[in-house]
């Protein structure tokens, strides 16, 4: 009897191991950092810029020759149709004078040619000429004539490019830049004077590639000038450049002006600010996106539950540390960091005081 006491011992706590080994491990709650998210008023950036004319024009001569005059200067005001510059007509005058004298040939060419057709003629019709001698007769009739309207076109263009000599706006404007001197030899095409429309203004600004690239044309602004910030005026945007500056990696954004002020010069500067809506922003640190599969997530805390789940968010714009997120509602909890290593109905807690 008393050897079989310790066996029985021995099967006892045998069927004690085994019973340990199944229970299960407690779960491990993990603790994770979180916040709650609050919106806050939009932070509105204003960009610096110029008051730059909608429309200008280059003006050149379309023939080489000498500056002989320049009748204004940088800020004069010009009418339409103003001589603004002339080189010298001399070489011109002399072509319109030759073209002119080669018509009064070709005109008594004709004239003669012309007479001598008719009598060519009248004799053919009494039969004391024959039809070779009046062919030949017709034949320089029409060569005459065809003369005389080569003649003419020659005058005409030889008028029309003395008219070049002449430098006038077709419009209304004021005078932004210039060219060449007096004296000075300009080439065809060589901007001599260059003119702009007072008239239609615009803003242009330089605006960081990646803020450029949410603007849309028609996006509100309010334009102040610099000089005087109670000036202001409304604008839109009416183009922004396809590409960025390599250097400065900004857009150049021109922005149509409102009714502006007098006051609103060419030349002038101004801050242009955005008009945005009165929503509200949620930023979130950037530890808190998970981004998979294309798409953008943040990980949601189910306060009551103590777990975690995917929700789906758009991302408004994202800097250096922090993104703008639209998608999430007041009062949400979302965890902040670990992202990549949570799964979705995990249990977490949240640490007191959080």
């Amino acid at each position: 009897m008393r050897s079989l006491a310790p066996i029985g011992l021995m099967a006892v706590l045998a069927l004690a191991g085994c019973s340990q080994e199944q229970t299960p491990p407690p779960e491990v709650i993990r603790p994770v950092l979180s916040i709650v998210v609050e919106p806050h008023a939009r932070t509105v950036q204003g960009f610096a810029g110029t008051i730059q004319p909608e429309f200008s024009a280059d003006l050149a001569f379309r023939l080489l020759g000498r500056l002989v005059a320049r009748d204004v200067g940088v800020g004069d005001q010009v009418a339409k149709g103003t001589t603004l510059a002339a080189i010298d007509p001399l070489a011109l005058e002399l072509s319109m004078q030759s073209a002119r004298a080669d018509l009064s040939t070709a005109e008594a060419q004709f004239a003669n040619a012309s007479a001598s057709e008719e009598r060519q003629r009248t004799l053919l019709q009494e039969s004391n000429t024959s039809q070779a001698v009046y062919d030949s007769a017709k034949q320089a009739l029409d060569s005459a004539a065809a003369n005389v309207e080569r003649a003419r076109a020659a005058l005409a263009k030889a008028q029309e490019q003395l008219g070049y000599a002449r430098l006038f706006s077709d419009f209304d404007g004021i005078v932004t830049a210039t060219g060449a001197e007096v004296g000075q030899t300009v080439s065809p095409g060589q901007m001599v004077v260059t003119v702009a429309r007072s008239d239609a203004r615009e803003a242009v600004v330089d605006v960081p590639d990646q803020m450029a690239s949410e603007l849309k044309e028609g996006v509100e602004f309010e334009v102040s000038l610099q000089s005087a910030l109670s000036l202001r005026t409304k604008a839109h945007v009416r183009e922004i450049a396809p590409q960025a500056d390599a250097s400065t990696r900004t857009r150049r954004v021109r922005l149509a002006l409102t009714d502006p002020p007098t006051a609103f010069r060419l030349g002038s500067t101004v801050t242009a600010v955005p008009v945005l809506k009165a929503d509200e922003a949620i930023d979130l640190p950037l530890s808190a996106l998970l981004e998979k599969d294309g798409k953008s997530f943040v990980w949601v805390v189910d306060q009551a539950a103590s777990t975690v789940s995917l929700q789906d968010i758009e991302v408004k714009a994202k800097d250096g540390a922090s993104f703008t997120v639209d998608g999430l509602t007041a009062g949400t909890r979302v965890v902040t960091a670990g992202v990549n290593s949570l799964a979705e109905g995990q249990k977490v807690r949240i640490p007191e005081g959080a």
